[in-house]
Order: structure tokens, then C-alpha cells, then sequence
């Protein structure tokens, strides 16, 4: 009997060596270390959307140029100003702007400014205009002058000169035919106009 209860107690400390020994081993792989690389890709993931972030901020720049240009109402208005401003007269071979041509060119010229200044691509052009007397060239130095009167007038006033061009037609474009003093005045002139390409 007494070898019979320490073979007994022999395989239950044996069991129990075993059970122990198991029970180490599942204790010694149960703790997993997967998660900090887990983190890691975590963090490279969000370190990487900022370029796609820039990317799509740079779209809406693109597509503000158009808007420099005046929709069809506010075309509408600029030619009204236009067609209410008056030509500038000038005196026989002179290129000085008078007090008439002054005022002329001050009608409406604020209204005009305050427009312009919103719409950067859109210019205006300021022709020169001479009478019939002299040769071509010489009128057509004389309404370049003229022109460049005016455009420096209206620089003065704020409309800024990058939307102010200007063009000179000499004695080609006469508003009416007759050889007098009459119709030589009407034609020694300045007339603004919105640029053609503006008005797409």
C-alpha cells in the first residue's frame, strides 16, 4: 500500500508539474506586441493627406481668374458710364487738356474707377482723334498725344493705367466732313471705349 500511495503521489506531482509547467508557457506567449507597429502606420497614414489637402486648396485659385472680368449687367453699366462721358475737345494743334475737356472726362469717371478697380482684365481704350488739316503722320503723333492726355487724367482720378490703353487715329475717323472750324472742333477729340476682347 505504501508503494501504491507514492506512485499516487508521485503522478499527482507530476500532474501538477506539468499543469504548471503549461500554464507558464501560455502566461509567457499571451501578451502580443502587434499593437505599437499598428500605431506606427497609424501616424504614417495621417502624415500623408496633407499634400492631397494643398492640392485641393489650389483649385479654387485656378478658377478665379474668370470672375476679373464684369458679368453682362456690370458690362451694361460701364457702357452707360461711357456713353455719358462726353468726348474731350481739344484746341487746333494743341494736346493740352481744357477745362471743358476736363470736365468732360470727370463725369462719371468715380463711378467708372470704383467699377473698374474690381475687375482687373477688363480695359478700356482711349482714342485720339485729330482734324483733316496736316499730313498723317503728323496727326496721328497729335492724337497719340491727345490720348495719352487723357489716359493720364483718368490714372490721376484712380482708374489704374494697366486698364487704360490707348490708340490714335489721326485725322482717319472724322465724326462729320465739312471743311470749317465747326466740324474741324468736333473732330480734334478723345472718345473712350471698352477694349473689344474685354466684352467676350
Amino acid at each position: 500500500m505504501k508503494h501504491a500511495q507514492k506512485r499516487t503521489l508521485i503522478a499527482l506531482a507530476a500532474v501538477c508539474l506539468l499543469t504548471a509547467a503549461c500554464a507558464k508557457k501560455n502566461v509567457a506567449v499571451a501578451p502580443p506586441p502587434p499593437p505599437p507597429p499598428a500605431a506606427t502606420r497609424a501616424a504614417t497614414l495621417r502624415s500623408t493627406p496633407p499634400p492631397t489637402r494643398t492640392a485641393t486648396t489650389q483649385h479654387p485659385a485656378a478658377t478665379t481668374p474668370a470672375t476679373r472680368y464684369p458679368n453682362a449687367v456690370t458690362r451694361a453699366r460701364i457702357d452707360e458710364l461711357l456713353a455719358k462721358i462726353e468726348d474731350a475737345y481739344f484746341d487746333y494743334d494743341k494736346a493740352a487738356l481744357r477745362p471743358d475737356a476736363l470736365k468732360a472726362l470727370e463725369a462719371d469717371s468715380t463711378e467708372l474707377r470704383d467699377i473698374l478697380k474690381d475687375y482687373p482684365d477688363y480695359k478700356l481704350t482711349i482714342e485720339g482723334h485729330c482734324d483733316e488739316r496736316g499730313s498723317e503722320e503728323y496727326n496721328l503723333a497729335l492724337g497719340d498725344k491727345r490720348a495719352a492726355a487723357a489716359k493720364d487724367y483718368l490714372v490721376q482720378v484712380g482708374i489704374p493705367s494697366a486698364q487704360l490703353d490707348v490708340i490714335s487715329y489721326g485725322k482717319e475717323h472724322p465724326v462729320c466732313q465739312e471743311h470749317d472750324e465747326a466740324c474741324w472742333q468736333r473732330n480734334r477729340r478723345v472718345h473712350i471705349i471698352a477694349m473689344a476682347q474685354a466684352q467676350k
